[in-house]
């Protein structure tokens, strides 16, 4: 019999983890609208398709700052903070931004092979395509139960894991 894990290195159960990669895209969903308005605002982009790699480029880095630097500072963005969900080190340490950027960049392979997918079969239908990334992101995310802690594969490539982050009790006055 293996011991019981403390509650600082405690994985999240999956469906929690689902539920709060839910609430970050309800959030990034202000996000990224905001960062698309200041884009094409400074390009003076006057038609979607103007300057559309452009912003895609954009996009992807407004996400890694976001990512990235609340990784660092804290181990919880605002969804993570109200899941109570952290990400720590393997040894349950913060995260360095050199391990926070692998995390960010190897995270995408929750959609990389969808959208390849998507690719070679020339899917031009956005139903078609948002339906083959949800069945590929649920695929990804059901490989996490092959993993001895039930980690996501790009959290086992960087050495991070998710655990649960128990608030802290509040002090009486």
């Amino acid at each position: 019999m293996t011991a019981p894990v403390p509650d600082a290195l405690q994985t999240p159960s999956l469906p929690r983890r689902l539920a709060c990669m839910v609430y970050e895209g309800v959030l990034l969903f202000g996000v990224l609208m905001l960062a698309g308005f200041l884009y094409s605002t400074l390009t003076q982009q006057r038609h979607a398709l103007q300057g559309q790699h452009g912003m895609q480029a954009f996009l992807f880095v407004v996400l890694g700052l976001y990512f990235i630097g609340f990784w660092i500072y804290g181990g919880q963005t605002v969804a993570m903070k109200a899941w109570h969900i952290r990400l720590v080190d393997a040894q349950g340490l913060p995260v360095t931004p050199k391990r926070a950027l692998c995390r960010y960049l190897a995270s995408w392979l929750w959609f990389l092979p969808a959208l390849i997918a998507a690719w070679l079969a020339r899917l031009q239908s956005s139903a078609s395509i948002f339906g083959l990334l949800a069945a590929g992101a649920l695929a990804y995310a059901l490989l996490a139960l092959l993993q001895p802690r039930r980690q996501y594969w790009h959290d086992h490539l960087c050495g991070t894991q998710l655990v649960i982050s128990r608030p802290r009790p509040r002090k009486k006055r």
